[in-house]
């Protein structure tokens, strides 16, 4: 087993570890232990982003294939999770992130290697874009995590089921970092869209169009949900329903074509 194997398993293993520290401990009256789930996760953390860099470069090129890119995305949300999670306490959020790293991580063990577009060093232009849609969606995954939070905290106290909401923030403070997370990643994507506009040829060619559409379109339903709940006081499923929408739509803008492309037509 070389270098990436044992990063690969290792890093698999500790994610799977505190995901199953957080869910076996999530009603429990003294709750998850943090700091066990904190070593777990940064023990996860590390080898995931050496894992990570070892696969993106590639010489004086970025190897950006799919699974790479999932890889990345998936280390910069746990990085993000996990640093927050110093502060307060997501144990909704926690088992999501590291849940799916985790599976990831041993499903990318057993994937084939993929067809790869290299991109030089030298297209900053083009790499500056991609770095910057790789954040917009990472944070805004996070924010449609942070959807899911706000609304089972919001079910369990409408039932007064306060033991299930125990070890979880306050729903005021879940909702203003829903809607502070919802926008910065908004913006991200906002900026994202102009600067392919700028510096892309083709968007709306015959293999780019339904990328850039999707990709619109998520970006108004986001800013919508944004003017509803400033404007109108929309919270609740009515924003869940909107974020999952909109984050489904952006996954597949970017990742629908590439899997078809990289795994069925190669």
């Amino acid at each position: 087993m070389d270098f990436i194997d044992i990063s690969t398993l290792f890093a698999a293993f500790c994610y799977l570890l505190a995901t199953a520290s957080i869910l076996t401990k999530l009603f429990d009256s003294k709750g998850p232990n943090p700091i066990w789930v904190m070593l777990c996760a940064c023990l996860a953390i590390v080898p995931h982003t050496l894992l990570t860099t070892d696969l993106l470069m590639s010489g004086s090129s970025i190897n950006f294939s799919l699974p790479n890119v999932v890889t990345l995305v998936s280390v910069i949300i746990t990085l993000s999770i996990t640093a927050t999670a110093i502060k307060y306490r997501l144990n909704l959020l926690q088992p999501a992130a590291y849940g799916f790293a985790g599976i990831w991580l041993l499903s990318s063990y057993f994937l084939p290697d993929a067809a790869h577009k290299p991109l030089t060093i030298s297209e900053m232009a083009v790499i500056s874009h991609i770095t910057l849609s790789l954040i917009a969606y990472c944070v805004l995954v996070i924010a449609c995590l942070y959807s899911f939070q706000v609304a089972y905290i919001n079910m369990k106290l409408k039932s007064k089921n306060l033991a299930a909401v125990n070890h979880l923030p306050p729903l005021m403070l879940v909702e203003r970092q829903l809607f502070g997370v919802l926008a910065v990643g908004t913006i991200a994507l906002a900026a994202t869209n102009l600067t392919g506009f700028v510096f892309l040829d083709g968007l709306f060619s015959g293999d780019n169009a339904h990328k850039t559409v999707l990709s619109i379109s998520a970006l108004v339903i986001y800013a919508v949900i944004l003017w509803g709940h400033y404007q109108k006081g929309w919270r609740g499923h009515r924003v869940l329903t909107l974020t999952i929408v909109a984050t489904v739509l952006l996954t597949l803008s970017y990742f629908g074509s590439r899997f078809v492309k990289e795994f069925i037509i190669r």
